[in-house]
Order: C-alpha cells, then structure tokens, then sequence
C-alpha cells in the first residue's frame, strides 16, 4: 500500500508538469507554417479547394485554437489520443506498435552504459593520476564531445559496409518468418549497433561522475575509519565507498532519462529503427499534431516512471530518506 500511495502522489504532482508540457507543445505548433492538410495536399500534388475546406473541417482545423485544445484536453482526460493522420488509425495503436522498439534500444543503452560507466569510473578512480585513468579519461572524454549521429554513421561504415559484421540497420530481417527465440536473437543482433551508439555518450557521463564521486567519498572519515579497522581494501570499497559514490550517479539517470529519449530520435533516424524516435520525427514532417502530442504524453510517462524507480533506488541506498518519510 506504501508503494502505491508513493506512485499516485508521484503521478498526481507531475499532473501540472504534463498540462503545461502538453499544452505548450500544441500551441507551439501552431505557430509554425502549415498544418496537416497542407502536409497531405502537398504529398498528393495539390487539391482543389472544395476538398481542402472538407479536409479542415474532417480535421477540425476551422475552429479556433482554444476549442481544438480544449477538446484535445478533454479527450486526454478519457485516455483517447485520437486519430493519426499520416496511418489513419487510432494514435494509440501506431503507439503502441513503435513502443517495444524504443524501450528495448532505451533499456538496452541505458544498461550499457551504467554498467561500464561505473566499471570504468572506479578503475580509474583507484588508479588516479596514472595511466589507466589518463587513458579512460580521455576516452570519455572524446565519446562525450562527439555528436552520436558521427559515431552512427561511422559504426554502419565500418561494421556494416566495410568488415559486414553487424546490420546496417532495421529492426529484424526483412521476410525470414522467425519466431520464439531466433526472432528475438536476429533483433538483439540488429540492436547492437544503435545500443552501443547511444549507449557511448552516456556511458562518457557517467564514468567521469562515478569516479569524482568515488575520489569524494574515500576521503570522507568513516572510510578512514574503517580502513583503521583493518578491513581490506575490496571490502571498503564495496561496502562503504561504493554504496556512497552510487547516489550521483542515481540521480543522474533519473535526470537523462528525458535526454536518452530525446537521443532515440537522432539514432533510430540514422539506423532506421521503427521506435518512437522515428514517428516524432515523421509526424513533425507530415504535420501530424495528434501523434506528436500522443507521443509527447507517452515520453512524458516514461520519464515520470523511471524517476519513479530512480527515487525508489536512491531511497535503498540511502536509508536515511526512509527514515525521514
């Protein structure tokens, strides 16, 4: 009951945030030039303006633009996201169909990442001011000023068309009828190459925090003190420093989780994944404001769910947040 009650609070205060988001994206829009009919018309060649007028008001574009948001408002309130243009079908299904594809290459990155961010940032944290933290730092360096679209391309140049190791892109072999685990191996084996691609510029990040975190902490006096101890040196480190150096790092992953989605956008463009990424970007061409708007709220979710967890993982490695609840 504990931890419901600490989601439907969590939920209830990103309310707000998700209005003003949501709200201020639509009204954004309509700023720019075009709408959706202007889209569809030009894919067609052009129109006559009988069938432009009935396009507009099939899409409610006649009415004012406090009415339209009104009325999409009212209809988030009932979990309807409308009807896409470009597929002509509920937003919530082409959703729903583009979904699995981004969390797989999100989760996938995303543990990528913590899991040799925090390995590297504690070797060469134990190893300050030598060689091996020179070099990973410069590494870290170097993957975190690169743009992620660069290390893409040149990923689909030399494992893909140069050394034809790994796909160059898509989301599965076209036409093979696989299913159960081959299906799923032959998609891990297409995730490789946009995995380690975003994966790099967090995994940049986060051993640079993990090892200023780590310097901080074993300066701290209950390190020393149980170093007097005579407890071995592994077992400060796992049990007093790195518990301690984690929460930066924590916090961090709750605060990019925003940023890792934003990133899908470049990576799934680039490798041609069929994700979220790629439908935000088809509907900001085609002019599709309900999928972007659905799109939008969805991503918004997710971000509220993984602080959520990051919360409830900062709250297991810090028992004194606990405590004060």
């Amino acid at each position: 009951m504990k931890f419901f009650s600490l989601a439907l609070r969590r939920f209830t205060a990103a309310l707000p945030a998700l209005f003003i988001i949501l709200s201020g994206l639509f009204l954004l829009l309509q700023l720019a030039p075009g709408d959706t009919v202007d889209a569809l018309v030009a894919q067609v060649g052009g129109g006559d303006p009988t069938m432009i007028e009935e396009l507009r008001k099939y899409y409610a574009l006649d009415q004012s633009t406090s009415t339209r948001l009104g009325d999409y408002l009212w209809r988030l309130v009932h979990l309807d996201l409308g009807q896409s243009a470009i597929y002509a079908k509920p937003v919530a299904e082409v959703i729903i169909e583009r979904l699995p594809a981004t969390l797989l290459l999100m989760g996938s990155a995303l543990a990528l990442a913590i899991f040799f961010g925090m390995t590297l940032g504690i070797l060469a944290a134990r190893r300050v001011n030598r060689w091996p933290d020179s070099l990973i730092s410069t590494l870290g360096l170097v993957c975190y000023a690169m743009p992620s679209f660069w290390f893409g391309l040149m990923g689909i140049f030399v494992f893909a068309v140069w050394l034809a190791w790994l796909p160059a892109g898509g989301f599965g072999t076209v036409g093979a009828g696989l299913t159960g685990v081959a299906k799923w191996l032959d998609i891990v084996w297409y995730l490789v190459l946009p995995t380690v691609t975003l994966a790099l510029m967090f995994l940049a990040v986060y051993l640079r925090i993990m090892r200023a975190s780590m310097l901080e902490v074993m300066t701290l006096d209950f390190v020393r003190t149980a170093r007097a101890k005579g407890l071995s040196a592994n077992r400060v480190l796992v049990r007093h420093v790195l518990r301690n150096a984690l929460l930066p790092l924590v916090t961090l992953i709750g605060l990019q989780a925003g940023t890792m989605l934003g990133g899908s956008v470049v990576i799934e463009t680039v490798f041609a994944l069929p994700g979220l990424g790629r439908l935000a970007y088809e509907s900001v061409v085609q002019r599709d404001l309900n999928t972007l708007l659905g799109i939008v709220f969805v991503s918004a979710l997710l971000v509220i769910a993984i602080n959520f967890i990051v919360d409830l993982l900062y709250a297991r490695l810090d028992p004194r947040i606990n405590a004060s609840h």
